[in-house]
């Protein structure tokens, strides 16, 4: 005997009544297919994007001059800055060392005296001092 509780493949098949057949429904389905776009159209879109990705190349590469030109700028002003401080300094120093005591007083230091002054004659075998002779 047959194993009839367990498995499908051994269950005896039912029968079915003549006077019911399976009914089957037929229907349409309508499958839309959308058309491809027009090469002039894709041409137009890329030539779009084209556009405005240049433009938004250009916009970038101009934020980017920008901030090297304030960066620049702001290098620029530390180092005014700077040098107006260091030109202060020599400033106060060349007062100082200007001043005619102390000058005097660097002289004696240094054991420099007064002298007269030396004059130097021309040559006389030069062209300009035979010419004033």
């Amino acid at each position: 005997m047959a194993y009839v509780n367990g498995n499908l493949a051994l269950q005896p098949k039912r029968k079915t009544d003549p006077k019911q057949q399976p009914q089957f429904r037929e229907t349409k389905k309508v499958v839309v297919r959308r058309k491809s776009l027009p090469v002039q159209e894709k041409l137009l879109y890329m030539f779009t994007i084209l556009v405005c990705v240049v433009v938004a190349g250009v916009i970038i590469f101009r934020y980017a001059q920008i901030y090297q030109m304030e960066l620049q700028i702001k290098q620029l002003t530390k180092q005014h800055d700077e040098l107006v401080v260091d030109m202060a300094d020599l400033k106060a120093q060349y007062e100082k060392l200007n001043d005619p005591q102390k000058v005097q007083e660097f002289a004696k230091d240094n054991d420099m005296t007064a002298s007269t002054p030396i004059f130097v004659s021309p040559k006389t075998d030069t062209p300009l001092a035979s010419a004033k002779k």
